[in-house]
């Protein structure tokens, strides 16, 4: 396990630069959870370490497996400077906490929701998880383990998240790519639904 994490931290740290500054919380009967904050221009980066220590099971399996399964840590982008997002740290621990407390597999297309603003004043409370390769690589790890997944988080207003519901995720994507929507601004409004 500790093993995983030194390699999920290595790629974090070629993908993303170094951290200047992270923080832990441990939920009862979790693993340890960080996230750390990377700075790029103005542009500020939070990324879960631990939820890749072990693989996210199958609600419905019998037993966990230990080795195989999915394995993944989060990403979330913003704009620095409009909002106090560094209050996001709790949040995104409880997302990557998700697996292991609610038996959830993280994919790409899913909706997460913390219920309550993910920052003081934010207008959302859930997120869409996008596909991973963009900022920062797949990690490949021996087999028969399954690589580390680098997920993007794009916050979403209530709204959009009960609209994502009916229409699903490619059209909520198809939305904000149509509205021009910077998916980054911590106090933006919905995108147009009607």
């Amino acid at each position: 396990m500790a093993d995983v994490l030194a390699l999920v931290e290595a790629r974090l740290r070629t993908g993303l630069g170094e951290p200047d500054a992270r923080a832990a919380v441990t939920f009862l009967g979790t693993d340890r959870f960080e996230v750390l904050r990377f700075t790029d221009g103005d542009v500020v980066r939070y990324a879960t370490l631990g939820m890749s220590a072990q693989p996210m099971a199958d609600p419905t399996a019998a037993l966990a497996d230990p080795v195989k399964g999915p394995r993944a840590e989060l990403v979330l982008s913003v704009r620095e400077g409009r909002a106090d997002t560094d209050k996001v740290l709790r949040p995104l621990a409880v997302l990557a906490a998700s697996p292991q407390v609610e038996g959830l597999i993280v994919a790409p297309g899913a909706s997460l929701d913390v219920g309550e603003p993910l920052w003081p004043g934010a207008p959302f409370t859930s997120v869409l998880v996008a596909e991973s390769g963009g900022l920062v690589e797949d990690l490949d790890l021996d087999a028969p383990m399954e690589p580390v997944r680098f997920l993007p988080l794009l916050p979403m207003t209530p709204n959009e998240a009960a609209w994502k519901r009916v229409h699903g995720a490619a059209a909520l994507r198809e939305r904000w790519l149509n509205s021009g929507t910077d998916l980054r601004d911590p106090l933006r409004k919905s995108v147009p639904l009607d």
